[in-house]
C-alpha cells in the first residue's frame, strides 16, 4: 500500500494476533469456533447496529440510509428480534433459529409508507421440526450494503425483557463466561433518541463498560415531530442534539449526536411524480386556504375539506412525508424548487439525513479498519483470558497494549466536540485540527491537507512541522484545558502519520 495514501489502522496486526491465537488454542472447539469468526469479520463489511427504545424510528431510518424500502417499519414480530440487512444478488429475507436451523420469509408489499411486511406466520424449518426464531438475515442489492452490514436491534426498553435482552447480547456479550461468550455483534452503533432519560444513559453507559463498540453516534429521532411538526421543528431539534451532545460529552459515552427526520429522509429518497405535481398543486393555493386546511393532520386528509388534490393522495402525503414534511415541501415548491429531483434533494438535506451520512463515513466508514480491529482485538483478549494456561497468554501483552491506545476514540470524541461547540482558535487553526483529527478523512494526506500526489518526503516534513506546532500551541500558558487537550489530540494525529509514512 502506498504510505501517503494510507490510513492509521491495526487490522494486519490485528489479523496477524487472531492467527497465532488460532494455532495456540486450536485443540479447544468453542475458541477455535470464535476466533474463525472472529478472523472471517476482519475480512467483511463493517458492522453498524442502529440501537435505541421501542419506536425510536430505526426501522425507518435504516430505510433512509439504504435509500430503499428494506426494513418493515409496523410492528410486527420481525422487529422483536434482530436483523441483519446485507449485500445481496436478490432480495432474499431468512430466519434462524439458535440451534442454526433456517427458514425462508415471505416478504409482502402493500401501499404507503408502512408496506413492507416479512410474513413469519407458517414458516417451513429446515431440517424440520419445532424451532424458535433467533434472528432474520435480509440480503438486498444496495450499494450501501455493500459496504457496510446494518444490524437492526428490538427496542432497548421493551416490556418484555427478554426482547431488550437480545439487544444487550449483540452489543454488550458476556466476557469470562466461556460457554456463553460470543464474537460482539458489532463495530460501531448508532443509538436513537427520543430523550436523554437514564434509560438511555444506562445503556449506554452498558455499551462503553463492557466489550461493545468502539465508535457510538446518537441521532435524535423523529426530529420532525419536535414542535408538533411545525417548521422550525428540525431547528429545535439541533437545539436538543446540541444539548443532547454536551451532556453526553462529560461521559464520554457518544461522540457526536445529529438530528434526522428519518420519515423525511426515506420520502424523500423515493419521492415520486405524482407526490411532487400534489406538492406544486397544494402550493398554488393562497397560503390562507392552505393554512386552514392543515390545522391538524386529520383535517387535511378529511374528505368533506375541499382542496385540489384528492383525498387519497393527501393521505399518501401524510402518511410518507408527515405534516412536517407536506409543509416542507410546500413551502419549497413556493420558493422556486421546479422539478421532483431538486424537491428530493433538498428534503434529503433538510432531514439531516445528509449530515448523517458524513458523519458515519468519517467517524466509521473511513475508520472501518481500525473499528474492525478492535472488535477483533476485544474478542481475542477475552478468549485468551477465557482459556488460561497455554502459550497464547504471551499474545495478551500485545493485544492490551494495542486496546490501550484509543487516540483513535479520542479524535472522535474531538470531532463531536467541534460540531457542537467551537474552541477559542482561529478558524484557520480550527480548520487545520478537524483535517488532523480526521473530520476530512483519514488518509495521511488528507489529514496533512496536501494533494492526492504529495510525495512522501513532502508528506513527512509536513507531519513534523504539525507535530511541533500543536505540541507547541498545547503548552500556551493563556490557553484553557479543554483547548490544550484538543492541541495534543492533534500533535497525536500528527505523530500517528508520521509513524504511517515511515513505517
Amino acid at each position: 500500500m502506498d504510505p501517503a495514501r494510507a490510513t492509521i489502522g491495526g487490522l494486519a496486526e490485528a489479523t496477524r494476533l487472531v492467527a497465532a491465537a488460532t494455532r495456540e488454542l486450536d485443540r479447544d472447539p468453542v475458541a477455535r469456533a470464535m476466533l474463525a469468526e472472529t478472523a472471517a469479520r476482519l475480512r467483511q463489511p463493517l458492522r453498524v447496529a442502529l440501537a435505541g427504545s421501542i419506536k425510536a424510528g430505526k426501522s425507518t431510518l435504516l430505510n433512509a440510509l439504504v435509500g430503499q424500502s428494506v426494513a418493515p417499519t409496523d410492528a410486527t414480530e420481525c422487529t422483536r428480534v434482530v436483523t441483519w440487512y446485507r449485500n445481496g444478488q436478490t432480495p432474499t429475507v431468512t430466519a434462524y433459529s439458535a440451534d442454526n436451523a433456517s427458514a425462508n420469509v415471505v416478504v409482502r408489499r402493500g401501499a404507503g409508507a408502512h408496506g413492507l411486511t416479512f410474513d413469519m406466520a407458517d414458516l417451513r424449518w429446515t431440517p424440520p421440526g419445532q424451532h424458535t426464531v433467533s434472528h432474520l438475515e435480509v440480503q438486498w442489492p444496495t450499494a450501501e450494503l455493500a459496504k457496510t452490514t446494518i444490524i437492526d436491534t428490538p427496542g432497548t426498553s421493551s416490556l418484555s425483557r427478554d426482547v431488550s435482552e437480545r439487544t444487550m447480547a449483540l452489543l454488550t456479550p458476556a466476557d469470562l463466561d466461556a460457554a456463553a461468550m460470543t464474537v460482539p455483534g458489532a463495530d460501531a452503533v448508532v443509538y436513537l433518541l427520543r430523550r436523554l432519560d437514564a434509560t438511555d444513559v444506562h445503556f449506554l453507559e452498558q455499551l462503553g463498560a463492557g466489550s461493545g463498540a468502539l465508535g457510538v453516534v446518537g441521532v435524535v429521532s423523529r426530529a420532525d415531530e419536535i414542535s408538533a411538526g411545525r417548521i422550525n421543528a428540525l431547528n429545535s431539534a439541533r437545539e436538543v442534539a446540541t444539548r443532547f451532545s454536551t451532556e453526553l460529552e462529560r461521559t464520554g459515552l457518544c461522540q457526536a449526536v445529529i438530528p434526522v427526520a428519518g420519515l423525511l429522509a426515506f420520502a424523500a429518497a423515493t419521492l415520486s411524480q405524482p407526490e411532487f405535481v400534489a406538492f406544486e398543486t397544494l402550493a398554488r393555493l393562497p397560503a390562507e386556504h392552505l393554512e386552514l386546511a392543515m390545522l391538524s393532520a386529520d383535517r387535511f386528509a378529511r374528505p368533506d375539506v375541499v382542496l385540489p388534490v384528492a383525498p387519497m393522495m393527501r393521505a399518501q402525503l401524510l402518511d410518507r412525508f408527515g405534516m412536517f414534511g407536506v409543509r416542507m415541501s410546500v413551502e419549497l415548491v413556493r420558493s422556486g424548487v421546479r422539478d421532483a429531483a431538486a424537491l428530493a434533494r433538498e428534503l434529503s438535506s433538510r432531514s439531516g439525513i445528509d449530515e448523517l451520512r458524513t458523519v458515519l463515513d468519517v467517524q466509521f466508514g473511513q475508520r472501518a479498519d481500525q473499528l474492525k480491529a478492535h472488535s477483533a482485538l476485544t474478542t481475542l483478549d477475552r478468549v485468551i483470558r477465557a482459556h488460561p494456561g497455554t502459550s497464547a497468554d504471551a499474545l495478551l501483552p500485545r493485544i492490551r497494549e494495542l486496546l490501550s491506545d484509543v487516540h483513535g476514540f479520542a479524535e472522535l470524541r474531538l470531532l463531536g466536540h467541534l460540531r457542537a461547540d467551537e474552541l477559542p482558535l482561529p478558524p484557520a487553526e480550527l480548520a487545520e485540527l478537524f483535517r488532523l483529527i480526521g473530520g476530512a478523512g483519514v488518509a495521511v494526506h488528507r489529514r496533512l491537507g496536501l494533494p492526492d500526489d504529495a510525495d512522501e518526503a513532502a508528506l513527512r516534513e509536513q507531519a513534523m512541522t504539525a507535530v511541533r506546532k500543536w505540541r507547541a500551541r498545547a503548552k500556551h500558558p493563556l490557553i484553557d484545558k479543554a483547548t490544550a487537550t484538543a492541541c495534543l489530540t492533534a500533535a497525536r494525529s500528527a505523530e500517528g502519520a508520521l509513524t504511517q509514512l515511515t513505517s
